[in-house]
């Protein structure tokens, strides 16, 4: 450290010129510099390092021995120096990595299968790690560091956790059709006469459709409260239960022939889907790179 304070980082890129081009007027050219200001820095060089570095020899310039050895240790020298500035890469064909994501079963069968192909065929060196739970403790965990990555419904955010809009989606009611009217969904007193099933990580979750009856002064009876979709949707035949969910949810369950899908007879604001993350990944290009990823993955289509 004491020998890097005595010699400026500029002249040590002079250096590399000098020695690599062997030629004051060429260096000056490779380093965009006049000539007078390289036959300069070639001075201090020679002072510094005590030796001639470059001589005069059958009419050309040459290396002496010293500045020999100092061509490989300094080549290797700037190009740590250049890694180490340099913004980092990312090359997804060829990384080793492991990330830790939070998501619902509801965003697995939408976004998984796509993602897990693009995965496989363009970065088959990254492994997932996917585990589910609340939005608090999903949004704790990318708070501790215990994620990299969560899938959820946002409405607040803490301070230093980002977030990305994947889709928005609406909701439609589902019921076995032989409790339904022969055309149409029900009335708005109808449907909260009848027992509901709640989608949550919790029994005693305050969800968007929760909100947007409590707005109206209204509430429902939460017959079966359960985190699971798939279970959610198979519980309903042969039953008067009635499951109000995101849309995206319902179609990859399908065929349910005894089910029948209807508008809920109440306003119920679109939900957004999010990928959150804390702002401690926002300069990793890996994590960058996957959640572009993600967010390809959950268009429609995908």
């Amino acid at each position: 450290m004491d020998e890097l304070r005595k010699i400026d980082l500029n002249l040590l890129l002079a250096l590399h010129a000098l020695l690599s081009e062997q030629h004051v007027t060429r260096a000056a050219v490779r380093l965009h510099r006049s000539q007078p200001a390289v036959s300069h820095a070639l001075a201090q060089l020679r002072r510094h390092f005590d030796d001639p570095l470059l001589v005069r020899h059958n009419g050309q310039m040459a290396l002496t021995a010293r500045a020999q050895a100092l061509v490989k240790p300094l080549h290797d020298a700037l190009g740590s120096l250049n890694g180490l500035l340099a913004a980092p890469r990312f090359e997804p064909t060829q990384t080793q990595r492991r990330f830790r994501l939070s998501l619902s079963d509801y965003a697995s069968r939408i976004i998984l299968p796509p993602l897990v192909r693009h995965l496989r065929q363009v970065a088959p060196g990254i492994d997932l790690a996917i585990s589910q739970a609340s939005r608090e403790t999903m949004l704790a965990q990318l708070l501790d560091g215990e994620l990299d990555l969560a899938l959820g419904i946002f409405p607040e955010l803490p301070h230093d956790i980002c977030a990305q809009t994947l889709f928005e989606d609406s909701f439609i009611s589902v019921a076995d059709r032989r409790v339904l009217p022969a055309t149409g969904g029900l009335a708005l007193d109808d449907w909260l006469a009848r027992p509901h099933v709640l989608m949550a990580m919790r029994p005693d979750a305050h969800d968007e459709i929760e909100r947007a009856l409590a707005a109206q002064g209204l509430r429902r009876r939460i017959a079966l409260a359960l985190p699971h979709w798939s279970a959610a949707v198979d519980v309903l035949e042969g039953t008067d239960l009635i499951l109000t969910v995101a849309r995206r949810a319902v179609g990859p369950m399908q065929p349910h022939k005894a089910l029948r899908q209807f508008a809920p007879p109440l306003a119920i604001p679109a939900l957004a889907y999010h990928q959150a993350w804390h702002a401690r990944k926002n300069s990793d290009p890996g994590h960058r790179w996957l959640r572009e990823a993600v967010w390809a993955c959950s268009q429609p289509g995908n």
